[in-house]
């Protein structure tokens, strides 16, 4: 009798505090578990949350020439190269939940521009660890072309903050700048892509 009291004391007590142990237990996995919290943070951003401005004024960089990043297979650009392109240059870090949960925005957005020979797509590993950043890209099937940092950053483009982003227009005139997540595909960035990509 006393053991099937103290079994009901023990069945209420867990059933009072059920929600507070799952609630322990998803938030414990948010810390601990990159794909977690990245997977949390993509539902934000499909009902709403973490839309990109596009409304920043353009400013000059103090010359892009110098600014180097090197691929998989040796090959280097120099973004004072790339003059008369529209660079998109995102900086994150396979570790880095927020950079795992824009992933596939920018996953999608590289594929509606990726036949346009007027915009270049680089995504710097901030690691520097192409095996592991391209074996990311491969394991999530992310046709994103990966690139290690050759050369120093410019505070202005980069202050160690993941993810950043920063996009120069055809005059290598900085035109938007976005430090941590955001929602890639929405439409206005599209919009506001055609828009630098038409412009002379």
């Amino acid at each position: 009798m006393i053991c099937d009291k103290e079994n009901g004391q023990l069945m209420k007590f867990i059933r009072r505090n059920i929600f507070s142990a799952l609630l322990i237990v998803i938030l414990l996995a948010m810390v601990f578990i990159p794909d977690a919290k990245a997977f949390f943070i993509k539902g934000l951003m499909e009902i709403g949350f973490y839309k990109p401005d596009v409304e920043a004024p353009k400013e000059n960089v103090a010359g892009l020439n110098g600014i180097r990043f090197k691929d998989v297979n040796g090959n280097l650009v120099d973004l004072g190269d790339l003059k008369g392109k529209v660079i998109f240059l995102n900086f994150w870090a396979t570790w880095c939940p927020p950079c795992r949960a824009e992933m596939p925005s920018i996953n999608k957005l590289h594929s509606h521009f990726k036949n346009d020979q007027d915009i270049i797509f680089i995504f710097a590993d901030a690691d520097g660890d192409l095996t592991k950043s391209t074996k990311f890209m491969a394991d999530h099937q992310y046709s994103l072309p990966v690139y290690k940092v050759e050369s120093n950053i410019p505070e202005q483009l980069f202050t160690g903050a993941l993810p950043t982003t920063v996009i120069f227009d055809k005059q290598a005139r900085l035109s938007f700048k976005h430090e941590g997540v955001a929602n890639y595909a929405d439409q206005k960035i599209v919009d506001f892509l055609n828009r630098l990509i038409s412009a002379n």
